[in-house]
């Protein structure tokens, strides 16, 4: 009960920041148009349509992009005093946090649609079953908590809310340096090397396979044991930054 108040509380604000929102839906749609409409005939990814090839790709880009909000809207909480008021009532010291992450999912879950919608416009033709897009979902979900934990930890020890948004920015890079855009085959060996073993490329593998019926092979074992690491230390981590700076 004490998280569903702070996650209202969390959504209210949000609804009251239009240039955000605005952000929020502008970026990721012409992400996707640009990467399709402008390079999907210049780029060469073997069999695959372009556009389906990096719907993935797209959609864990945006993510760690919308995800940096929590990290400011955290901050913000931190440091004008409306910590100490809910110090003061009897509630669970990770509602507060709990509720950011709520929000935060629900504002990327939109996000993703948005991107799922502008690459069908724009030449996306998904295989998947029904069965398919509640795995899709659900690994989504368990992306989105993972890194936005990481978001939370940031807002939590930044020391302004500038420093929080762009704390973590190697995130936003990742899937730049995954399979997300190119395969890892066309990398040079280094940088392949470091595309294959981090936790994006098995994410967006997995969300590739899923979605244009492709093996899945190991890759959405790998990429929830990822999600679900990231999102347990991430968790303990930030519950405990929190507490300390209260005692």
């Amino acid at each position: 009960m004490d998280s569903w108040v702070m996650f209202t509380r969390c959504m209210r604000t949000s609804l009251r920041n239009p240039d955000a929102i605005g952000a929020a839906i502008i970026v990721p749609a012409f992400l996707m148009w640009m990467f399709g409409a402008v390079f999907g005939n210049i780029i060469d990814v073997g069999d695959f349509n372009y556009v389906n090839f990096i719907v993935p790709g797209v959609i864990m880009q945006s993510l760690a992009q919308g995800s940096s909000a929590v990290a400011i809207t955290v901050n913000n909480d931190m440091r004008k005093g409306i910590i100490d008021r809910f110090r003061s009532m009897p509630i669970a010291k990770s509602a507060v946090l709990v509720g950011h992450v709520f929000a935060s999912v629900v504002r990327n879950s939109i996000t993703t649609a948005i991107i799922i919608g502008v690459a069908l416009l724009i030449g996306f033709r998904p295989e998947a079953g029904f069965i398919d897009w509640l795995i899709i979902a659900a690994l989504l979900l368990l992306v989105i908590n993972a890194i936005t934990w990481l978001f939370v930890i940031a807002g939590l020890v930044a020391k302004s809310p500038e420093a929080a948004g762009t704390m973590l920015f190697p995130i936003f890079l990742l899937p730049f340096l995954s399979s997300g855009f190119a395969p890892t085959e066309t990398m040079a060996p280094a940088l392949r090397l470091f595309a294959e073993y981090q936790p994006m490329t098995p994410i967006i593998d997995a969300l590739r396979a899923l979605m244009l019926g492709l093996p899945l092979e190991n890759s959405l074992l790998i990429a929830v044991l990822w999600s679900v690491g990231i999102t347990v230390a991430a968790f303990i981590l930030a519950v405990q930054l929190y507490s300390r700076k209260f005692k």
